[in-house]
């Protein structure tokens, strides 16, 4: 008879997650999993959608690590109203949401920057304010309008008998 599983918990999936990489994403992810921590000392992880490190100030979502063949990928729920003076969000950028930073091999990553975004994303969900969407510029709309008015095919006038 097979012994049932115990349950993980998420800190030790992630854990196993960084242990299983055995590269520089699983370095990196560590790496970027301990600053979160440093900037949040009330973080809480979880384990989401099938496997994704996901990190949240208390019942909100600060940012997930997602790990991919050429990257590590932090995604920022709404870091689309977040400040970002150290221009780390380089992933992501036309959501009116979510906003990323991809990481990749061999680069550097601004540390001091990074708590600071946490601290504001945390600060942003403590305020219990919600985010707004960037404000779109008139030419923004009127591309839109233009994209979708080539998108549409003409309508054809019925036949008159």
């Amino acid at each position: 008879m097979k012994k049932p599983e115990i349950a993980k918990s998420p800190s030790a999936l992630i854990d196993q997650r960084i242990e299983e990489l055995g590269d520089w994403r699983g370095e990196m992810l560590a790496r970027v999993r301990k600053l979160i921590h440093a900037a949040d000392p009330e973080v809480i992880e979880e384990w989401k959608w099938r496997g994704t490190p996901t990190f949240y100030h208390g019942a909100s979502i600060i940012c997930t690590g997602e790990t991919y063949k050429a990257a590590v990928k932090l995604t920022f729920a709404k870091g689309a109203s977040l400040p970002d003076p150290g221009k780390l969000f380089n992933s992501s950028l036309d959501g009116n949401v979510r906003r990323a930073i991809d990481i990749h091999e061999d680069e550097k990553v601004d540390e001091p920057a990074l708590k600071a975004l946490v601290r504001a994303a945390v600060a942003l969900i403590e305020s219990g304010t919600q985010p707004k969407a960037p404000k779109t510029s008139e030419a923004d709309k009127e591309k839109k309008r233009t994209a979708s008015k080539a998108a549409k095919p003409a309508k054809k006038r019925p036949k008159r008998a």
